[in-house]
């Protein structure tokens, strides 16, 4: 399946109020920043650093998320709303991830190198988390609203608050002594 299918595929899967193929082709900022990010990516790996980033800044503008062309996003991604979603340069996101309005995929200040989340398969970040520093989200992990993460999420867990907590591994809930 292309990029193009599995963008509409997952658009249809978490987006219950879709109505049609064209509907998501024409009015999704969600679908238009990732359309737009592959060709702004292309450009980063020739080295036309500045049409790269002429291209990301117009599409900011348009969709009100702000995508690094050096960010590597894989297929199937879903962003929901999407104002105020931000990804860094060097973030990684896996196949099958769900963004909400407000996600931040960002660094913790000027060091170089890889300063950006990575995000597994399947992970689902809810609206305004904030995911901080190169943490890594595991597969199918979730992350509720709000919350800011700043260490490693493991696999199948579900993290909330600030700073982000584990709550809960594999569906079953986790205990803190604090």
């Amino acid at each position: 399946m292309t990029w193009f299918k599995k963008a509409i595929a997952a658009t249809k899967k978490h987006d219950p109020s879709v109505r049609s193929t064209l509907e998501i082709i024409i009015t999704y900022p969600g679908f238009h920043a990732l359309f737009w990010h592959r060709w702004a990516h292309f450009l980063f790996q020739h080295r036309w650093y500045f049409l790269a980033k002429l291209t990301a800044q117009f599409w900011r503008f348009l969709t009100g998320i702000e995508i690094h062309p050096g960010a590597q996003i894989g297929q199937g991604v879903f962003i929901d709303h999407g104002m105020g979603v931000v990804i860094g340069e060097t973030a990684i996101i896996e196949d099958d991830v769900v963004l909400f309005h407000g996600v931040t995929l960002g660094g913790t200040g000027k060091e170089r190198g890889k300063r950006h989340p990575t995000v597994k398969t399947g992970a689902f970040l809810s609206a305004h988390a904030q995911i901080l520093g190169p943490v890594t989200i595991g597969e199918y992990a979730k992350i509720g609203a709000n919350a800011v993460v700043l260490k490693d999420i493991p696999a199948e867990a579900t993290a909330v608050g600030i700073p982000a907590k584990i709550v809960r591994i594999k569906g079953k809930k986790v205990t803190h002594d604090d």
